[in-house]
């Protein structure tokens, strides 16, 4: 049986440590190619005097310009896409809401009674069916006062182009209606009422309540009276809505919000209020309204979110009052009552913001331009060099003899720097030819540069 302690690392062999030191190799090599790849792409001065056509230099610099700003735009774009993909975003709409009713067997209905027989009842019992609408209204829609379900040109509800939209159900956790109690003995007999399914976190369960959301609620009740009834509406909101306090509200100017909200709008407050303390900054001094609601005379902004919750109270249902009506004047011309409710949509924008975020193209497009800068700096690389060429062969072109001079001074100073001699040449360290400063001094010459940048570099 093989013991629970550490086993003793089996030895590399000659071949494995080779393939290792081959491998370290590379990585190396690879290191040292990808730090001298050339990342300079402006074009060297004095260029435009070399060249036949000097504009060529100046459009280069103007498209390098606008290749920046161009970088920065797309840069500060995309970084707004993100961060309003990241923000929960939602808009207003106008929620249209029909209530009518229809009668089946009222005493005005029925044929007429027959006078020989003793029997006056009808042979059905009277009864009404009432119906509650609600469609989300488009902008070219605010002056609308049918349902869709009588407007025989619109297309039915589960059509195509209604099932992009939210239906009726979707906005309310609840849809509940009161009767009138003081016209029944037992008011809890004719109460109606509507519960949304309790969320699962199966998938298959989500997608079948989604798929159970309606238009259309109506019930059916047995009467031949009118009957005053309210429906109530609680709102399903993601993130759930509060009514805030009022000591709250006086606070944040707001009388609705998410519990995120009011968080941040009392942090607000207290920024801008300078109620922060200076020496911890995460305290804060109440001002006689923020005592209302914190309870105390400092706070600690880390508990916001603890100070806001004894503040924020379930929204109350809306209310939508109602009259039944089963007379027969009423219904030779029956008008539906209707409501508009504002709810809460997500921004159809935020759905088309996904696919440019998670462009697959993005990231090619992306090699590819960094594939072009690296030619360009190549390019750039060459035309510096030949610049330097044609820098060198002018220089001896005009005066050879001093050139040639200057050009030797130079290549022994260099080696004697690299060879570790410079500085044991004390007349030529020491000398007036390198004490003397200003722009003519062999400091400010080419010479001095090229020794100071091969120290430089042997130094690094």
């Amino acid at each position: 049986m093989m013991s629970s302690g550490p086993h003793p690392s089996v030895p590399l062999t000659q071949a494995q440590i080779a393939q290792q030191q081959q491998a370290q190799a590379h990585a190396s090599e690879l290191a040292k190619r990808r730090s001298r790849k050339p990342t300079d792409k402006n074009i060297p001065d004095g260029v435009e005097d070399c060249i036949i056509d000097p504009d060529g230099v100046k459009r280069y610099v103007e498209l390098r310009e606008i290749e920046r700003l161009i970088d920065a735009t797309i840069t500060r774009k995309r970084l707004d896409v993100l961060d309003d993909a990241k923000r929960s975003s939602k808009l207003r709409k106008t929620l249209r809401i029909w209530i009518s009713n229809t009668t089946e067997d009222q005493i005005w209905q029925g044929e007429s009674l027959n006078a020989d027989s003793f029997d006056f009842t009808p042979a059905m019992e009277a009864s009404y069916r009432v119906k509650i609408e609600g469609y989300l209204l488009d902008e070219d829609d605010s002056t609308v006062d049918q349902p869709k379900s009588d407007r025989p040109e619109d297309k039915p509800a589960g059509t195509e182009t209604n099932q992009k939209k939210h239906r009726f159900s979707h906005f309310f956790q609840s849809i509940s209606i009161d009767f009138d109690h003081s016209r029944f003995r037992n008011g809890a007999e004719h109460t109606v009422e509507w519960r949304r399914p309790e969320g699962s976190q199966n998938q298959a369960a989500s997608a079948a309540s989604a798929d159970g959301d309606f238009d259309e609620f109506t019930f059916k009740r047995n009467g031949d009276e009118n009957i005053n009834i309210t429906v109530k509406l609680q709102r399903h909101e993601s993130p759930e809505r509060y009514q805030l306090s009022p000591e709250l509200a006086q606070v944040v100017d707001m009388t609705e919000a998410t519990q995120h909200e009011a968080v941040m709008a009392l942090w607000e407050y207290i920024r801008l209020s300078g109620l922060q303390e200076d020496e911890e900054r995460r305290n804060f001094r109440c001002d006689p309204y923020l005592k209302k609601v914190i309870g105390r005379d400092s706070g600690i902004i880390p508990m916001l979110s603890e100070y806001v919750m004894p503040h924020l109270r379930p929204l109350p249902p809306i209310s939508l009052q109602y009259t039944i009506r089963v007379d027969e004047e009423f219904h030779r011309n029956p008008q539906p009552t209707v409501y508009d409710v504002q709810v809460l949509v997500e921004d159809p924008a935020k759905s088309n913001l996904r696919p440019i975020l998670n462009n697959p193209q993005y990231a090619s497009t992306l090699k590819q331009v960094t594939a072009l800068d690296e030619q360009l700096a190549r390019l750039v690389q060459a035309i510096s060099m030949s610049k330097a060429k044609h820098s060198f062969f002018t220089s001896l072109s005009e005066d050879p003899a001093n050139f040639v001079k200057s050009w030797l001074s130079s290549q022994k100073r260099d080696l004697e720097i690299i060879m570790g001699e410079a500085a044991s040449d004390a007349e030529n360290v020491a000398g007036d030819e390198w004490r003397r400063g200003g722009n003519n001094s062999v400091w400010n010459s080419q010479n001095a540069r090229e020794s100071v940048n091969v120290l430089l570099s042997r130094q690094r």
